[in-house]
């Protein structure tokens, strides 16, 4: 893998490299962002590396971020080489039930603001941030489909959505001759894999792209967190964040320590930083498409890239796989054992195995994927 093996987004034609520029930290608003300087340094490494894929959002450091990138993309006339994202669902006007959400107003309101912030006409990938559990799936697929119409979007995707959700939603657009969704954005890495229950298989059969956030858990697996009982100390994300109620910013448990310790471990035998062993486990799982890295300096974004330029041994793989392996959970536990043998009549039955949505074969299931199917 290298940033510049280009691959298509989902079911599209709309090419993507494989590490995405994440632009949270553009901007000094939340306390851990970077300056304008550091942030143009990073935006210029990526883009000099090969990198054309840059996420932001109308929420992120209050729209610094999304301003900062409209910035940095007109000073260097890139608009045509860039695939730029955003999205939009977070309350721009607090007490406004209508300033937040998924509903049409508000994705009109929004999107004019970050058109209006990134100086731009049009955006190649939307987001829609998260579910707002009350909008009709009918009415966001509908005005996102008008806003491809309208040239203002050229494609859409779902973040943080149930799996039941995207799948009705594309379903509906298919029937309907609209536009489908091409990405999903989801949180994974090595201590939050619970995507690959429905989110992943969703994925892959209805030819959606998953790009995923957060891919060092915050900065956990880095490794700079050092264990105190079953919480964390050290500086940086995660310590400044831990009194939200966030779950991404909750890392600190046993389970998660014992995977970290297992990283560790595989990071030493490779002679390779622990974040980039991360970093290159999660990019080249099956379904991945772009895996959304961030930095608050040079430095950290060139290790961060350099997460493309190595393969984990098998062996090794599989310790990483096992360690993080989800429990084995209903109804996923029902499909094996006995209960398999009942629907197979004993039979031995295999079932075919499609390519991923990146066009290469899907690798065989692994011991711990196997296990989580209940084999």
């Amino acid at each position: 893998m290298s940033i510049k093996d280009y691959v298509t987004m989902g079911r599209s034609g709309l090419r993507v490299s494989p590490l995405c520029l994440g632009t949270m930290t553009f901007g000094k608003e939340w306390g851990w962002g970077a300056e304008e300087s550091v942030s143009h340094a990073i935006f210029d490494r990526y883009v000099d590396a090969g990198g054309n894929f840059i996420d932001t959002a109308d929420a992120y450091t209050n729209g610094t971020s999304e301003q900062l990138v409209g910035k940095f993309v007109a000073e260097r006339k890139l608009r045509d080489r860039a695939v730029i994202a955003t999205k939009f669902t977070f309350n721009g006007d607090p007490g406004n039930p209508n300033a937040g959400g998924n509903g049409r107003k508000n994705i009109y309101r929004a999107i004019e603001g970050s058109l209006r912030r990134l100086r731009i006409d049009y955006i190649d990938l939307y987001w829609l941030h998260a579910w707002d559990t009350v909008t009709p799936v009918e009415e966001v697929i509908a005005t996102l489909n008008d806003l491809v119409r309208e040239g203002k979007i050229r494609h859409y995707g779902f973040s943080d959505t149930p799996a039941w959700y995207v799948a009705r939603a594309q379903t509906l657009a298919e029937k309907e001759g609209k536009e489908r969704l091409i990405a999903l954005q989801l949180e994974y890495s090595l201590v939050e894999r619970n995507i690959e229950r429905e989110h992943i298989p969703a994925a892959q059969e209805l030819g959606i792209g998953i790009c995923p956030w957060s891919p060092l858990a915050g900065g956990f697996l880095t490794g700079k967190y050092k264990r105190d009982g079953n919480t964390g100390r050290g500086e940086g994300r995660l310590e400044s964040m831990k009194g939200t109620r966030n779950p991404a910013f909750q890392k600190f448990s046993e389970r998660n320590w014992r995977i970290l310790d297992t990283l560790l471990d595989v990071s030493a035998q490779m002679n390779k930083p622990p974040a980039q062993v991360a970093l290159n486990w999660a990019a080249t799982r099956p379904g991945i498409t772009s895996t959304i890295i961030g930095a608050t300096s040079v430095k950290q974004l060139d290790e961060n890239l350099a997460s493309a330029e190595f393969s984990i041994p098998l062996h090794l793989r599989k310790r990483l796989d096992d360690a993080s392996a989800l429990e084995p959970a209903h109804p996923y536990v029902f499909f094996g054992g006995e209960i398999g043998t009942m629907i197979s009549g004993g039979t031995s039955v295999q079932a075919w195995m499609p390519t991923q949505i990146t066009g290469t074969p899907a690798p065989a299931p692994t011991a711990a994927a196997k296990a989580h199917a209940g084999d």
